[in-house]
């Protein structure tokens, strides 16, 4: 007689509900894939990783993955376009936009594609970007029309000026902008 222990489920046999992989259908494999593609668009090699968890079949994932495809269900085209759409909405510019889209498995030519097809214009999204962090108002620090200031509060009011200008661009190329897209902004 088997003891309990010997009874218990081992983690890798554990079926799509459990935690581990499993083997399964492609009729699982594609209800899987369904859920996940209904949530949001996703690149093939992102839905293959998140499938490859929970199924064993590595070939039968990717024959499911090419049938999905065929049936255009799941189009790295689309979502390269759905990825870019979202991150220009979000005031990201082309170089953080680029790599993100290379950290998520899309094809350069499918990133080529979606910019041609979207066609972004990367001032004004470098412009909305820039005010929605710093304000309509683009002057980094107006010059008060006060006394006239010593040389010693002048050398000060430039040295502040020019840190709130490095923070500004610092901010600009963290958001994937290029100097050309925002340098513009930047002027006094």
């Amino acid at each position: 007689m088997a003891s309990m222990s010997d009874q218990s489920i081992h983690p890798d046999t554990q079926g799509p509900a459990g935690r581990g992989p499993a083997a399964a259908s492609a009729a699982d494999i594609r209800s899987a894939a369904m859920d996940l593609l209904a949530r949001r668009e996703h690149a093939r090699s992102e839905l293959q990783t998140k499938l490859q968890r929970r199924f064993d079949d590595a070939a039968l994932v990717s024959r499911v993955l090419d049938d999905l495809a065929a049936e255009n269900l799941q189009s790295d085209a689309r979502y390269a376009e759905s990825l870019l759409r979202q991150r220009l909405d979000r005031g990201y510019g082309p170089v953080r936009i680029r790599q993100e889209m290379r950290e998520r498995g899309v094809a350069q030519e499918r990133m080529l594609a979606a910019l041609e097809a979207v066609d972004p214009d990367w001032y004004e999204a470098a412009t909305l970007a820039f005010q929605r962090k710093f304000g309509p108002a683009c002057a980094l620090q107006p010059e008060d029309p006060g006394e006239s200031p010593s040389c010693h509060s002048r050398r000060e009011a430039q040295q502040l000026r020019l840190k709130e200008k490095a923070r500004r661009m610092r901010f600009m190329q963290y958001r994937g902008f290029l100097p050309e897209h925002f340098r513009h902004l930047l002027e006094d």
